[in-house]
């Protein structure tokens, strides 16, 4: 909650606020030789320097007007007091609706913006989410709760360990689905580090995120999360997905399997794409329609295993022309558990590593290979190089994308250390990580 009136403003804009007697909120009136405008005073980024009045037109979209000193200001109407935002929709149960957990971690998506001041609250209850999305009352029976609130860049393999836990209590409960509000820029690290905790899943386990924030009229994160229940209550599939829009415009949605997903935009509202795999359905409207018919089917009636320890002592390092094996070596001497190369092309490295990289095998640590170039898969028997590297021991990590496969390693690693049995287990398909073989329809689907 905004507790400075003038959040964000500092030194002479400050002052100049101030003696317009003006705050947060407030609808105000800009004039300036080239310009006229009306709208909500907004608050400033705390570390911006720059000397910009925030304002919120009418349309939705927030505009900086750049101060100086021939710019005039007036107060039009007095905005209302900063107050929590209090949900006023009531919450009824229908026991013919199938009911869904949502465990909430941190995100766009989890959190609602006061539209008239830009004050962000976490969406702490049941009614914040219904509210939000009063539609899904329609499919389910929801529950929400706050697990953690963080911002994605920040999630760690303790956290992937809470969430799995909290999940399984909710599965074990007896809820019909699961859908986790994360951050979308580590959302498919945690929905792999999902698919290998939570194994025999009886029903399907959706992430959810957004790109855009709920105060702007592009925002994304309605019709996300209306999607994702939807996938949780009643998708054919039990397995973990990402459910995100499938194309700019607010047609449909897609739903990625866990492994097999990446966000491949900074900002686009479809910016996750499944990776050697085709997605595993859309939703458009109210139906879901299958795009890909391999996969788990929902059972109530599975038992599922919580398997949820990750090994966080796992390095993913990206070769480069010119890197230096002390990159290998440092790891090494910090008593890493475990690397994952991002190689070149079919799975190489510079020769002139191969030495610290066979040190590191020596040592006990294992070595994955992975491919920089995320689609097609790794094959190490076309050149002497790959060769090379298969016979001094590095895994190859078949068509897993480079941060599935460091994901997957951490949960190897934290059942076993016998490099025979790692090796074993990490060329093994687990959560569908790896496909028996890569289908040219799925390259840039």
């Amino acid at each position: 909650m905004i507790e400075d009136p003038l959040y964000g403003y500092k030194g002479e804009l400050r002052k100049f606020l101030e003696k317009c007697n003006v705050k947060i909120g407030d609808r105000v009136r800009i004039i300036r030789k080239d310009l006229i405008v009306e709208g909500i005073l907004m608050p400033r980024a705390a570390l911006s320097k720059r000397p910009y009045i925030v304002i919120k037109l009418d349309n939705g979209y927030n505009i900086g007007v750049r101060f100086t000193d021939k710019v005039k200001l007036a107060k039009v109407a007095e905005g209302e007091k900063l107050k929590k935002y209090t949900p006023s929709i009531k919450v009824e149960y229908n026991p013919k609706l199938p009911k869904v957990s949502i465990i909430s971690t941190g995100g766009t998506i989890a959190s609602r913006v006061d539209y008239r001041t830009g004050a962000v609250y976490p969406a702490l209850k049941t009614e914040d989410i219904l509210e939000f999305a009063p539609e899904i009352m329609n499919i389910a029976n929801i529950e929400a709760e706050v697990l953690f609130s963080i911002f994605s860049e920040n999630m760690t393999p303790e956290l992937w360990s809470r969430i799995a836990e909290e999940i399984a209590k909710k599965i074990w409960e007896g809820f019909d689905g699961i859908v986790v509000p994360h951050g979308t820029d580590t959302m498919s690290y945690t929905a792999a580090a999902l698919a290998f905790a939570l194994r025999n899943l009886p029903v399907p386990v959706v992430l959810v995120g957004s790109q855009r924030s709920s105060d702007r009229p592009s925002s994304d994160a309605a019709m996300n999360l209306y999607s994702a229940v939807l996938v949780a209550a009643k998708a054919p599939f039990a397995e973990v997905t990402v459910v995100m829009h499938g194309e700019t415009a607010d047609v449909y949605c897609l739903v990625h399997r866990g492994t097999k997903v990446r966000k491949m935009h900074t900002s686009r509202r479809d910016a996750f794409r499944s990776i050697n795999d085709k997605p595993l359905a859309k939703v458009e409207k109210d139906e879901i329609i299958i795009i890909n018919d391999h996969f788990k089917p929902r059972d109530k009636n599975r038992e599922l295993i919580l398997e949820n320890k990750f090994d966080g002592k796992v390095a993913l390092v990206k070769t480069h022309p010119g890197m230096s094996g002390e990159i290998i070596d440092f790891l090494v001497d910090k008593k890493y558990h475990g690397i994952v190369l991002e190689g070149t092309g079919l799975g190489h490295t510079p020769v002139y590593i191969f030495d610290s990289l066979k040190r590191a095998i020596e040592e006990g640590i294992p070595v994955v290979m992975t491919s920089q170039c995320l689609w097609g898969r790794i094959n190490m028997n076309v050149y002497s190089t790959g060769r090379d590297l298969l016979a001094m021991g590095v895994i190859p990590g078949e068509d897993m994308l480079p941060e599935v496969a460091l994901v997957k390693l951490m949960w190897v690693l934290a059942k076993t250390r016998n490099m025979d049995e790692v090796k074993k287990l990490m060329l093994t398909n687990i959560a569908g990580e790896i496909n028996p073989r890569t289908m040219f329809s799925t390259y840039l689907n």
